[in-house]
């Protein structure tokens, strides 16, 4: 069945319509035949929290451990000052 729509030009155009996909249909570039089912459950359930660091962010750092020992020396330096105000 064609649809007829008419263009800037003012003649009408034919166009086929678009075919629906089922909602469920995931499209063929996504592979998930390596993906791990609850890889994370159980830091979940800890109550880990996972953060997304910026690009130019994670970049600066090699390892998780690297971000945490930055993060952790930034915290104590900030209570010294806010301590010894």
């Amino acid at each position: 069945m064609l649809e007829l729509r008419v263009a800037v030009s003012g003649r009408p155009t034919k166009k086929a319509p678009r075919k629906a996909r089922p909602a469920d249909d995931l499209r063929p570039y996504y592979d998930f035949s390596k993906g791990v089912r609850g890889k994370y459950a159980k830091e979940y359930a800890r109550g880990t929290n996972l953060v997304l660091l910026e690009p130019d962010i994670a970049r600066a750092f090699r390892s998780s451990r690297a971000v945490n020992r930055v993060l952790r020396a930034y915290l104590a330096q900030r209570k010294r000052g806010a301590s010894g105000a």
